[in-house]
């Protein structure tokens, strides 16, 4: 009677191969497979390191009320917008020179001789009134949807503060080109704010640093412009945010919320 030959078993470790990647049998490997499975790696080990996958999907994944629409992207605008101060004001302070004597001189190479100097000029001139102008739209959505209401009253407050702060930051950094224009409109607004009740009259003093118009006050102004200002809306931009993420948004008005039909059985 003839033998049967049976396979061999199994080497150890090979009982569950690997399974391949997209052209390995044949010698070919995707490189777009290679850099998505490297890719993949560096966030798992990053992820692995700082645990942040869990406040990223916080953040990301959460419910977005019926009938949002393009009116709720003013906050993000806005929020765009500030970056782009943040980062055509670095550019331009590499060049500027805050004081009494250079910093016309100083803007007049931005704009003429520097390297795309017009053009991020350009970008932060009208880049700020672009961003005054979406910060009272995004208030007047905010106040006419109602969601200043319970329970985001805190978050109504940060935003006019944030508001206050962008008039703040316009307000400093038109002195900045110390031209005559900027000079005496400057001269005109630290007046108006003297005659304000109580503390008027030391707000002027602050930011004239002294009683008068003298060679510190262009760099008082460019200083709270650059270093102050800047620094509280980002404070309060993160306090926002955050707000807003635990909080979720409105519905618009005109929306009837869906009764519960669950709870309307347990209270039948």
């Amino acid at each position: 009677m003839p033998k049967l030959k049976l396979p061999a078993p199994p080497l150890p470790g090979k009982l569950n191969p690997a399974p391949r990647r997209p052209g390995e049998g044949n010698g070919k490997v995707d490189p777009l497979d290679v850099a998505k499975e490297a890719g993949t790696s560096a966030v798992g080990w990053v992820d692995e390191r700082t645990s942040l996958s869990g406040p990223a999907r916080w953040v990301m994944f959460r419910k977005v009320p019926k009938g949002t629409n393009w009116f709720y992207t003013l906050g993000s605008a806005t929020l765009f917008a500030f970056l782009n101060q943040a980062v055509t004001g670095v550019f331009l302070s590499m060049y500027y020179d805050p004081s009494p004597t250079r910093a016309y001189e100083s803007i007049r190479y931005v704009t003429n001789e520097a390297f795309l100097g017009e053009f991020v000029r350009g970008m932060h001139k009208w880049g700020s009134s672009v961003m005054v102008i979406l910060v009272f739209l995004h208030m007047a959505r905010t106040f006419f949807f109602g969601a200043y209401k319970y329970p985001r009253e805190l978050n109504w407050i940060i935003g006019v503060a944030l508001l206050i702060l962008t008039m703040a930051m316009s307000f400093t950094g038109y002195l900045l080109p110390f031209d005559q224009r900027s000079y005496w409109a400057t001269i005109v607004g630290v007046n108006i704010n003297g005659t304000g009740p109580l503390v008027g009259p030391y707000l002027s003093d602050f930011l004239r640093a002294g009683p008068d118009f003298g060679a510190t006050t262009l760099s008082r102004f460019y200083a709270i412009h650059m270093l102050l200002i800047p620094g509280a809306i980002i404070t309060l931009i993160g306090a926002h945010l955050y707000l807003v993420t635990k909080l979720g948004t409105t519905a618009p008005p005109w929306l009837k919320a869906e009764p519960d039909e669950r709870l309307a059985e347990e209270q039948a």
